[in-house]
């Protein structure tokens, strides 16, 4: 009688990293991401906080995650400008929306007037921008937005340069 001769086959090992199916899982999960996640982010549900820059409300913030939204690379958030904020220097290629009041943005020593309705875009430079907003009515409200696409700041060597604090930071802390 023959004997029978069984050979075992080994399962295909899993290709080498696949840019391809990468890059689609990718895709895929940034649909799923804008069809289960948060499209309207409500004011009363995002809290203010007090830092050494001002009063902020960070609706979106890439670097916390603490949002559940369709993006994920955008910073947004508003700035209640009470009498001034601190002072930093960072790149520009921002938007700043006034959303109410009146006040004024010294960008590099120049003071820049704006009010509500207008828009403030910082400008791009080498050693980037030195500024700090202000109030022109304390006890009135000052609040602008920023929009701030963070792969583009990224690709321009995004840091932060903290030069003075606002005044309410320190009765803060």
């Amino acid at each position: 009688m023959a004997e029978s001769v069984r050979t075992r086959v080994r399962e295909p090992e899993p290709d080498a990293f696949d840019v391809y199916e990468a890059t689609l899982k990718y895709l895929y999960d940034l649909r799923d991401r804008s069809f289960q996640r948060q499209v309207v982010l409500r004011a009363d549900d995002v809290e203010w906080e007090q830092s050494r820059q001002g009063r902020l409300k960070f609706f979106i913030n890439r670097e916390t995650d603490h949002t559940n939204t369709v993006l994920r690379d955008w910073n947004a958030f508003l700035h209640d400008i009470r009498t001034h904020s601190g002072a930093h220097r960072h790149q520009g290629g921002l938007a700043i929306y006034i959303v109410e009041g009146e006040g004024y943005t010294t960008v590099d020593g120049e003071e820049v007037e704006w009010e509500a309705g207008d828009l403030i875009l910082l400008p791009l430079k080498r050693e980037g921008v030195v500024h700090q907003h202000y109030n022109k009515h304390p006890g009135e409200n000052a609040v602008w937005m920023a929009f701030i696409y963070s792969p583009y700041m990224d690709e321009l060597g995004k840091w932060v340069e903290q030069k003075a604090v606002s005044p309410d930071y320190a009765t803060h802390s």
